[in-house]
């Protein structure tokens, strides 16, 4: 089934744009913003597409508004104008976006939908994040709502609903009910993807425009893989 995307130039897919905000599909193993690596970021991609098309001089202004981890791929939005960024930014702090995963999964969840509260304890040295019962140190509430949405021939696909957004909050959680998603290693599956990524994928999001007041409903394309494909036929 074939998905559609406004534009679509090299690793840039514009899913949605207009004059204060652009929402892209991210690939995986595309950065958001600038590293250690070095690596183009998105962010970048994205700055100089905008200077292109509006033949913009000079330096272009682009706001981060929030991040997905390099193996996942989906939405990603952008703020064009100084103005719209902290109006963003509220809309994720007080949680009035709504905001839809993907995520195929190695083993069937113990239940078929579920609520999963754990409290996230993030290592800096493996970049990793751990889930407990119950609150330590330093750790932070994490909540997450799933539904098991399609059994495939050997994985499972969820739709997940996150009401917090922690550091790898989905990765983390779903292994903790024995769910590693397809390709993370480090969080539990015991191969890699050939792409290195995760299928892992920022499906939908929707909020009020911070600017129109408008209805902002978008769903972002999948990856092109077998396993996707699957979960779409």
């Amino acid at each position: 089934m074939a998905e559609k995307v406004l534009s679509n130039k090299s690793n840039l897919n514009v899913l949605y744009e207009d004059n204060h905000i652009i929402i892209v599909n991210k690939r995986v193993g595309d950065i958001v913003q600038g590293d250690r690596t070095g690596d183009k970021p998105l962010s970048d991609v994205v700055k100089a597409y905008i200077k292109e098309k509006y033949n913009k001089p000079g330096n272009v202004y682009l706001g981060t508004v929030h991040r997905l981890d390099r193996p996942t791929s989906g939405l990603v939005i952008f703020a064009k104008t100084s103005k719209v960024l902290p109006r963003l930014n509220k809309l994720f702090v007080s949680k009035d976006i709504s905001k839809i995963y993907w995520a195929v999964v190695k083993n069937q969840p113990p239940k078929k939908e579920d609520t999963l509260i754990n409290w996230l304890k993030k290592n800096p040295k493996n970049n990793k994040s751990y889930a407990h019962n119950k609150e330590v140190t330093d750790s932070k509430k994490a909540i997450l709502h799933y539904k098991t949405i399609k059994k495939l021939d050997n994985y499972f696909l969820l739709e997940v609903n996150l009401e917090t957004g922690r550091h790898h909050q989905i990765r983390s959680q779903l292994s903790t009910i024995g769910c590693p998603i397809k390709g993370d290693l480090k969080y539990g599956f015991d191969r890699s993807n050939k792409d290195a990524g995760i299928h892992l994928h920022a499906r939908e999001i929707k909020f009020i425009h911070p600017v129109s007041q408008i209805t902002i409903h978008i769903t972002a394309p999948l990856p092109i893989d077998p396993i996707w494909d699957a979960c779409l036929s």
